[in-house]
C-alpha cells in the first residue's frame, strides 16, 4: 500500500484496560456504582472528544446509570488520568483541558431515549461549563443557550511554568466566536481556583462565519465569511499572551451557503450524520513549514482543499488552491461504471510535502504541494487496485502535521508514505507519468539514501529505454540531488531545480484538471482590512520615499534606475513606511506625528540610497554607460563584474526583506541575458534569482531580431511568463510562434463551452485558396462560434484575432515545419 498508517493511540488498547482495572479496584474497595461489568456493558459509549496541541487525548464514557466520565491519555507518559465526572445523563458536545490540567471546559446537552442522542429537546439548554479540576472544586456556567457550543483552550507555544491566565475559545452554532480570559490563583498550597469567577472578561473574535477550522499545532483559526455572496478566507494567529492578529485574508472561488455551518478540528465531529458525508461539501486548510512574516507568505505551503456537494455518479470534482504558488487546480476524476455508487465522503490527508485525496473504492490521488505546476509530479491511481482500498472506509480527520484521527474506531495514526511499496510500484508501472511521480515520492521519504539510490539505479539500468516522455538519468540526477538537501534546508525549492521536465502535455488516465490563477493572500500584522484606499496610501508612501531620495541626491545618476514604475518594489517601500510608522507611533508617545513620518521617510530613503551608492560605485569603477544597455551585443568583462555585484545585492536585500530601487530587476535581467549562456540564464530565472519584469521582456522582444538563437531565447522566456503577461508579450512579437500561441489561446477560449451541432451542408471558402477539408471544417466551426458569441469571445486588446487569423497561423506554421 502507498500509505502506512502507524498507530499512535488506540482507545480500545490504551484506555479500556485501564478503565477495567479502575472498576475492579473500585469494586474491591466497595465503592458505590457497581463492579467491572458496568463499563463492559457500556463500552460503546467510550469515544474520543479532543486531541490537544501537546498530543494528549481527551475521551469520555458513561456508566450504567448514565453518569458522564472524562479522562485524559498523556501521550508522553502513556498514562491515563481521570479528570471529572458529571453525575447526570448528558451527552457531551465538546471538551477541552488547559495546558496545566487545572481547568476543564465542556458543553453538554440532554440525552434522549429515542432517536439521535445529541438532538436538543424543546425547551432544553446546551450548558457550557468551566470546572476547576486541580482538585475538583467549583463549576461555573459560561453559557446556557438553545444552540450548540464548542470549546477549545489556547495552548502556549512554549510550555514552561504554570500560566496565571488561560484563554478559552467558545464557538457558537449561532455563528460567532468568543474568547474568555480566565485568571487562576493558588490557594492552600497546590489548589488552583478561578480568580473572580463571576466576572470573566471576554471579547468577540469572529462573527457571521459559515465555516471554521482550528489548527492546534500553530494555534491558528481559519474561518470564512460571506461578503456579497463572495467567500473570504481569514486567518487569526493566537499568541501566548492575550493578543491575536488577523494574519491574512483571501477570496475563495467556492460556493457556500450563508445558512450552512461547518466546523473542522474542533473536537469530535459527532454532530454530523456520517452516513451522509458523501452528499456534503468538504473544505479544509493544510499548512506545512509555514512562517507568516511581515506582509508575505515566505516559507512553506498553504493549501485550501475543497470538494462541492456530490451530484453525479459518473465523476467526482475537487479543487486545491495553492496559495503559496498563486494558482488553484480543479480536478475531475472519472468514477468508472454508473452503478459504482459513492457511499463514503472524500478524505484529504496532509502528508508534509504531499497531499492525499482519497475516495474509498474509487481513486487515490497523491498531490505534490511543493511543486504542483505539472500533473506528472503527482500520482493518480484508480480502478480495482488494492491501492484505492488501502485506508479505512470510516471518515478520517487530518490533524496537524501527518496525524490522522479515525473517530469511529477511536484510533490516532501517523500517515507516512510507504517507501518499500512505492519502490515495488516503480518496477511494475508502465505509465511514464506514474514513473515520474513515484520516483519523487520515493526520494522524498528519506531513509538510507545510499541504499535507495542503488535500488533506483538498478531500476534505471533495466528500464533505460522504457521511458519515452523524459530522460530517466537526467530526472534521477536532478531529483535525487534536490531531495538530499530539501528536507534539511527550508525554502530550497526556490533555489535548486526540482525536475528536468518543464512542461507536460500528456493526459493522465482517469483525471482531468483546470488551472486558474488566484489572488495571493493579503498578509497583515495589525488586522487592518484591505481596501483600495489602503493600497493607494501604500503607493503614495512609495512616491514620497522616491521624492525624498531624489531631493537629497542632486548629482546625476550613472546607473539607469528609477526609470519605470515597478509596482512590486513600490508596494514593498510603501508597506515598510506604513508598518514602521505604526510601530514608532505606538512607542514614541511624546513625539509629534509629522516628525515621526519624516523620520520614517528618511530611514527608508537611506536604505534605498545605500543600494544606489553600491551600484553607482560599481558602475563608475567599470566605466559603464549611464544608458540602459541593449539586449543585442555581447557582454563585456565589466558587465560580468557588475552583474555579479547586483546578484550579491539581491541576495543580501532578499534575506533582509528590503525593497530595491525601481528598475533594479529589469537592469539585472538585461545584464543576465548579456552575461549568461541560455541554459544558465533559464536556471537563474527558474530559481528566482532573475525576476522577469514586463518592462524587461518587452524590451527584449523589441531589441532582438528573429535569428534562430534569439527565437530560442524569446520562446524560452515567453513560456515562463504568467499567462496574462505572456498574452501581452506575444502581441509584441511578430513571429509565427507568437501567432501560434495567440491562436491556441483563442481556440481554447472558443471551445471551452462549445457544444457540437449538426454539421452545416455548406462549407464556405476560406480566405486562403487551399482545399484542405479538415482545416476548412475547423475554421467553419470557429466562425460559427464567433458569430453567435461575438461580444463574449473578443480577444482582449487584439481585435483582429479571429478564425481567419487562426487559419493563417495554422498554414504558416505548417509551411514552416515543412520548410517551405
Amino acid at each position: 500500500m502507498a500509505l502506512r498508517l502507524v498507530s499512535d493511540f488506540d482507545l480500545r488498547k490504551d484506555v479500556l484496560p485501564w478503565l477495567r482495572a479502575q472498576r475492579v479496584a473500585s469494586a474491591a474497595a466497595g465503592a458505590r456504582g457497581g463492579g467491572p461489568g458496568v463499563l463492559e456493558n457500556n463500552y460503546e459509549s467510550l469515544r474520543i472528544l479532543n486531541v490537544e496541541r501537546n498530543g494528549n487525548v481527551i475521551y469520555t464514557y458513561k456508566d450504567n446509570k448514565g453518569n458522564v466520565f472524562f479522562g485524559l491519555y498523556d501521550c508522553q507518559t502513556r498514562q491515563n488520568e481521570h479528570l471529572y465526572t458529571f453525575e447526570k445523563d448528558l451527552h457531551v458536545v465538546s471538551c477541552s483541558v488547559n495546558s496545566d490540567r487545572t481547568l476543564l471546559a465542556a458543553s453538554l446537552v440532554h440525552s434522549t431515549k429515542e432517536g439521535r442522542k445529541n438532538e436538543l429537546q424543546p425547551g432544553s439548554k446546551c450548558l457550557t461549563l468551566l470546572v476547576e479540576i486541580h482538585p475538583v472544586n467549583n463549576v461555573k456556567v459560561l453559557k446556557a443557550v438553545d444552540s450548540y457550543i464548542w470549546v477549545q483552550f489556547l495552548y502556549p507555544h512554549v510550555e514552561s511554568h504554570p500560566l496565571p491566565e488561560n484563554h478559552l475559545l467558545l464557538v457558537s452554532e449561532d455563528k460567532y466566536i468568543e474568547k474568555f480570559h480566565i485568571q487562576v490563583i493558588q490557594e492552600d498550597g497546590s489548589r488552583v481556583v478561578i480568580k473572580d469567577s463571576g466576572h470573566l472578561p471576554r471579547e468577540r473574535v469572529a462573527e457571521d462565519f459559515v465555516w471554521a477550522q482550528w489548527d492546534m499545532s500553530e494555534q491558528r483559526l481559519y474561518y470564512i465569511d460571506l461578503k456579497k455572496s463572495r467567500s473570504i478566507l481569514k486567518c487569526l494567529q493566537f499568541s501566548a499572551d492575550e493578543k491575536f492578529n488577523l494574519m491574512f485574508e483571501a477570496p475563495l472561488d467556492i460556493t457556500l451557503s450563508d445558512s450552512g455551518f461547518k466546523l473542522v478540528n474542533f473536537g469530535c465531529d459527532d454532530l454530523q450524520d456520517q452516513e451522509n458525508l458523501s452528499k456534503h461539501l468538504t473544505l479544509c486548510v493544510f499548512t506545512n513549514h509555514t512562517a507568516l512574516l511581515n506582509t508575505f507568505l515566505l516559507l512553506g505551503s498553504l493549501c485550501v482543499c475543497y470538494s462541492p456537494k456530490f451530484d453525479s455518479w459518473e465523476k467526482f470534482t475537487y479543487s486545491v488552491f495553492y496559495f503559496h504558488k498563486g494558482h488553484g487546480k480543479t480536478f475531475t476524476a472519472a468514477l468508472g461504471s454508473v452503478d459504482s455508487h459513492v457511499t463514503k465522503g472524500l478524505t484529504f490527508l496532509n502528508l508534509d510535502y504531499y497531499l492525499a485525496v482519497y475516495l474509498p473504492g474509487h481513486f487515490f490521488h497523491l498531490l505534490n504541494i511543493q511543486h504542483p505546476d505539472l500533473i506528472c509530479h503527482s500520482l493518480f491511481l484508480t480502478g480495482n487496485s488494492e491501492v484505492v482500498d488501502m485506508l479505512p472506509h470510516s471518515p478520517l480527520q487530518s490533524l496537524s502535521g501527518s496525524l490522522v484521527l479515525d473517530w469511529c474506531s477511536g484510533k490516532l495514526y501517523r500517515a507516512l508514505l510507504n517507501q518499500s511499496y512505492l519502490l515495488q510500484f516503480l518496477w511494475n508501472t508502465r505509465l511514464d507519468c506514474e514513473k515520474m511521480a513515484v520516483l519523487h515520492c520515493v526520494l522524498s521519504c528519506g531513509g538510507d539514501r545510499r541504499f535507495l539510490e542503488a535500488k533506483i539505479i538498478q531500476w534505471i539500468s533495466e528500464n533505460i529505454s522504457a521511458c519515452h516522455s523524459f530522460d530517466l538519468i537526467q530526472e534521477f540526477i536532478i531529483a535525487s540531488s534536490y531531495w538530499s538537501i530539501c528536507p534539511e534546508t527550508s525554502n530550497m525549492d526556490k533555489l535548486l531545480p526540482y525536475s528536468s521536465v518543464l512542461t507536460w502535455n500528456t493526459e493522465i488516465p482517469g483525471i482531468t484538471l483546470v488551472t486558474e490563477e488566484i489572488a495571493l493572500p493579503f498578509m497583515k500584522k495589525t488586522g487592518r482590512r484591505r481596501s483600495m484606499v489602503y493600497v493607494k496610501n501604500i503607493l503614495d508612501n512609495a512616491t514620497k520615499v522616491i521624492s525624498n531620495l531624489e531631493a537629497r541626491n542632486l548629482e546625476p545618476r550613472l546607473t539607469p534606475l528609477f526609470q519605470e514604475e515597478d509596482n512590486h518594489q513600490r508596494l514593498l517601500m510603501g508597506l515598510m513606511v506604513s508598518e514602521l510608522k505604526d510601530h514608532l507611533l505606538r512607542h514614541l508617545q511624546g513625539v509629534e506625528k509629522k516628525k515621526i513620518e519624516q523620520m520614517v521617510l528618511d530611514y527608508v530613503s537611506k536604505l534605498l540610497d545605500l543600494v544606489c551608492q553600491i551600484m553607482e560605485t560599481s558602475w563608475r569603477k567599470h566605466s559603464l554607460h549611464p544608458c540602459v544597455p541593449h539586449f543585442s551585443g555581447r557582454a563585456s568583462a565589466a558587465e560580468f563584474k557588475v552583474f555579479h555585484i547586483m546578484t550579491r545585492i539581491l541576495e543580501a536585500t532578499k534575506n533582509l526583506f528590503l525593497p530595491l530601487p525601481p528598475g533594479f530587476h529589469t537592469l539585472h535581467t538585461i545584464l543576465g541575458v548579456h552575461c549568461l549562456p541560455l541554459h544558465n540564464l533559464l536556471h537563474y530565472i527558474d530559481s528566482g534569482v532573475l525576476l522577469l519584469t514586463e518592462t524587461a521582456v518587452t524590451r527584449l522582444m523589441k531589441d532582438l531580431d528573429n535569428t534562430e538563437k534569439n527565437e530560442k531565447l524569446k520562446f524560452s522566456i515567453i513560456v515562463r511568463l504568467p499567462p496574462l503577461i505572456g498574452q501581452k508579450i506575444c502581441r509584441l512579437w511578430d513571429h509565427p510562434m507568437s501567432s501560434n500561441i495567440i491562436s491556441r489561446n483563442h481556440v481554447k477560449r472558443l471551445l471551452q463551452n462549445y457544444k457540437k451541432k449538426p454539421p452545416s451542408s455548406v462549407i464556405h471558402k476560406s480566405s486562403f485558396s487551399v482545399e484542405f477539408l479538415p482545416l476548412n471544417y475547423f475554421v467553419e466551426i470557429l466562425t460559427d462560434i464567433e458569430s453567435s458569441n461575438q461580444a463574449l469571445y473578443t480577444f482582449e486588446g487584439h481585435d483582429n484575432v479571429d478564425a481567419k487569423f487562426v487559419e493563417e497561423a495554422a498554414l504558416k506554421h505548417t509551411m514552416m515545419l515543412l520548410g517551405l
